[in-house]
């Protein structure tokens, strides 16, 4: 079973690549977990309209799907998903895998979010908070999440 996290940009700064790459370095153990960087478009400086940056998310959702291999289940990172505790999510992840889910891949968008094409192509979507998080920090999060829902499901301490 293998796992994917799709991300629009790139880790900029230096702590939370050293973050990200600690918590892939600790899911080597449960499996095979990549990280998947798609580049980001720049915003226009003078401003936007929502035309254009409906464009921007298509554009990068192009890349996404680019990425996306057939069979995958696409679990899409939005604001309004479906919100679950780590427990939750370890049972999730356990339950895809029992139904035979290929690669389960997480894609978390750009600063204006993820395109119509992606949302359509994502088998669910995943809240991880209300709130609005840096990109680099969310991709932080979900793969401590990850390793955390790893570590449950191999019956391994945690701290709560």
């Amino acid at each position: 079973m293998s796992t994917a996290v799709i991300c629009v940009g790139r880790m900029k700064e230096k702590p939370y690549r050293q973050m990200a790459d600690e918590y892939l370095k600790r899911l080597t153990r449960y499996g095979k977990t990549e990280e998947i960087e798609i580049p980001d478009l720049p915003e226009p400086a003078g401003g936007s309209s929502p035309a254009l940056e409906e464009q921007i998310r298509r554009r990068e959702g192009e890349g996404i799907l680019k990425a996306i291999r057939p069979g995958d289940r696409v679990i899409a990172m939005t604001i309004p998903g479906a919100r679950m505790g780590s427990e939750e999510l370890a049972e999730h992840l356990e339950k895809l895998r029992a139904g035979g889910a290929g690669r389960i891949v997480f894609v978390i968008g750009g600063s204006l979010g993820l395109g119509k094409n992606v949302l359509e192509r994502a088998d669910e979507e995943l809240s991880m908070s209300p709130m609005t998080f840096p990109h680099q920090l969310a991709r932080v999060m979900l793969l401590e999440q990850l390793y955390r829902a790893e570590k449950i499901l191999a019956g391994e301490r945690y701290h709560k």
